[in-house]
């Protein structure tokens, strides 16, 4: 039976325990045992092994990301809602460097997964549809939203900008230079796709 107050939540919340305080490299089954207080063998009535878990590890991320993306983007629209939505997903990276690093960024291939990774990705083209965009075109300018986004906040957590100039005004520089990006994108017509 498994232990009383053990649960599969729980173990993933052992699990971010450990990364938040300690790193990615640092979660084994062995760490989430000692935290839950239980023997190795008893996380198998709730996960498969590492990989399952690191998994859910994944799921939880994707989820709070979504979360605070939503709330960020709520009421808002084209500019400002990419604004807020560049500077919720920065700030959760900033918030929780050691978790977002451990979040997989391959695509997603187990059903559970794919659908809290759909979650996250439907936040932001919700977002880009305020310009116009479908199809191909919609595609492209979340990639490259979610590349200028995540290249910064995980450079910046990795305190790779070593340059005296002031960060706020880097990034807001980036954010305008995506809003100008999509302002500007070429849409292709609808019917020259059919």
């Amino acid at each position: 039976m498994p232990r009383a107050g053990l649960s599969t939540e729980a173990v993933v919340d052992a699990a971010i325990g450990i990364v938040d305080a300690h790193g990615p490299g640092a979660l084994t089954l062995a760490a989430v045992a000692k935290a839950a207080g239980v023997a190795t063998p008893s996380l198998y009535k709730h996960v498969r092994n590492l990989a399952e878990l690191r998994d859910l590890v994944t799921r939880r991320v994707m989820e709070e990301l979504t979360e605070r993306l939503q709330r960020a983007a709520m009421g808002r629209s084209r500019d400002d809602a990419v604004r807020a939505v560049m500077q919720a997903y920065r700030s959760y990276v900033a918030d929780h460097p050691s978790r977002y690093a451990a979040m997989s960024q391959q695509p997603l291939t187990d059903p559970h997964m794919a659908l809290a990774g759909e979650r996250l990705l439907e936040v932001v083209l919700a977002v880009l549809r305020g310009y116009g965009l479908d199809g191909p075109d919609l595609i492209h300018a979340a990639r490259c939203l979610r590349s200028a986004v995540h290249g910064f906040a995980v450079l910046e957590t990795m305190g790779a900008f070593g340059l005296p100039e002031d960060l706020e005004t880097s990034y807001d520089l980036l954010v305008r230079m995506v809003v100008g990006g999509l302002r500007a994108a070429p849409r292709r017509s609808r019917t020259s796709r059919r």
